[in-house]
C-alpha cells in the first residue's frame, strides 16, 4: 500500500479511528463473472502480521503458509529505511521472496530466503519513470523470472530475473529490470498477483472507484501472450472476474491486499482489510475455488 494508506493503518491500530456500525454489502456483479471463483470460507487476518500479503510454500514439504504485515518486518531491516513490505511469493523449489520499499529514494529491495534458511537482499535501482512502490512479487512457474508491480494506475508489469534463483543475480549487484508485460487495459492499485498457470495471473486490485471494470476491489485475471523469459516483452489481456468480499461490522473503506494461489489444492486466497476499528476484529483472508 502507499504511504498514505500505511499511515491510515497505523492510526487505526493505535485506536484513533472510531467504531462504526453499518454492515457493508458487496456490489452485485454478473453471475457469469462471480461464478469463475466461488467463495468457500475465510480466516481472520491479524492486522499486524497478516495484513499485507501471503503465499504458500511447497519446499520443504509441510511448510506453513507465509504472511507479511507491519509486524513481520525485522527491526534491522526497518532501521535501514525499508519500512513497508508487500505481497510475497515463493518459487516451486522453495525460494521465498518479500518485496520492500522506502518512503523516498531511488531503489526498492527484494529480501530472499533460500530453502536452507539463509537470507539475502537484492536491491534494484529504479529505471526511468518507474514508481517507488514495490507492492508485490510473483515468481513464474519456470522459476527463473519474477514479476513485480507498482501501485497506482498502470498499464504494465515489471519483469526481473528471480533473485537467488536466476544465476545472473547477486546480492552485490543491481537487480536489473529485464522486460515488461504490456497490459491491454490499465489497472489500478494492484496489491498482489500470483501465477495460476504458465501464462495466467490472478491479481487483487484495491481500485476504489470502479470506473475501469464496473466494480470496485476486483479480482483480476491477466492472460499473458507467453511465459516471461526476460529477453522480450510480452502482452497481457486483463479481465475482471468478480468483486472481492466487502463485509464488516464497520462502514468505510476496505483495502484489498495480497493474493495466493496454491496449485496443490487449487485454492485461491485473498486478504481484505476491514475499515476503521474493525481492522482489528474482522479483517479476513477469503478462500475461493474455481467454479
Amino acid at each position: 500500500m502507499p504511504v498514505s494508506a500505511r499511515q491510515r493503518c497505523h492510526a487505526v491500530l493505535t485506536g484513533l479511528v472510531a467504531l462504526a456500525t453499518t454492515v457493508v454489502v458487496s456490489v452485485a456483479v454478473p453471475a457469469s463473472a462471480a461464478d469463475a471463483w466461488t467463495e468457500t470460507g475465510s480466516d481472520r487476518a491479524d492486522p499486524l502480521t497478516e495484513s499485507q500479503g501471503l503465499t504458500s510454500v511447497e519446499v520443504p514439504a509441510g511448510s506453513p503458509n507465509r504472511y507479511t504485515g507491519i509486524g513481520t518486518i525485522p527491526s534491522d531491516v526497518r532501521g535501514r529505511g525499508w519500512n513497508h513490505v508487500g505481497d510475497p511469493d515463493a518459487s516451486y523449489d522453495g525460494y521465498y521472496i518479500e518485496p520492500y520499499q522506502r518512503d523516498s529514494g531511488n531503489s526498492k529491495m527484494f529480501r530472499v530466503q533460500a530453502p536452507g534458511g539463509t537470507w539475502s537482499e537484492y536491491v534494484h535501482t529504479l529505471s526511468g519513470g518507474e514508481a517507488l512502490n514495490n507492492s508485490w512479487v510473483a515468481v513464474s512457474p519456470g522459476g527463473q523470472w519474477m514479476l513485480a508491480g507498482e501501485y497506482g494506475t498502470m498499464s504494465r508489469l515489471l519483469v526481473f530475473p528471480t533473485p537467488g534463483v536466476n544465476p545472473s543475480t547477486s546480492p552485490s549487484a543491481n537487480l536489473p529490470q529485464a522486460a515488461t508485460v504490456n497490459l491491454d487495459h490499465a489497472v489500478r492499485d494492484v496489491q498482489g498477483c500470483d501465477f495460476s498457470g504458465p501464462t495466467t495471473l490472478l491479481c487483487s486490485s484495491d481500485d476504489p472507484d470502479g470506473s475501469r471494470f464496473g466494480i470496485t476491489k476486483p479480482l483480476l485475471q491477466i492472460d499473458l501472450s507467453a511465459e516471461p523469459n526476460g529477453t522480450a516483452d510480452v502482452s497481457g489481456h486483463v479481465t475482471a472476474l468478480r468483486q472481492l468480499p466487502l463485509r464488516s461490522s464497520c462502514s468505510g473503506t476496505f483495502e484489498a491486499e495480497g493474493i495466493d494461489y496454491d496449485r496443490r489444492t487449487g485454492t485461491l486466497r485473498v486478504i481484505v482489510v476491514s475499515p476503521g476499528f474493525c481492522v482489528l476484529t474482522d479483517s479476513k483472508t477469503y478462500k475461493f475455488t474455481r467454479g
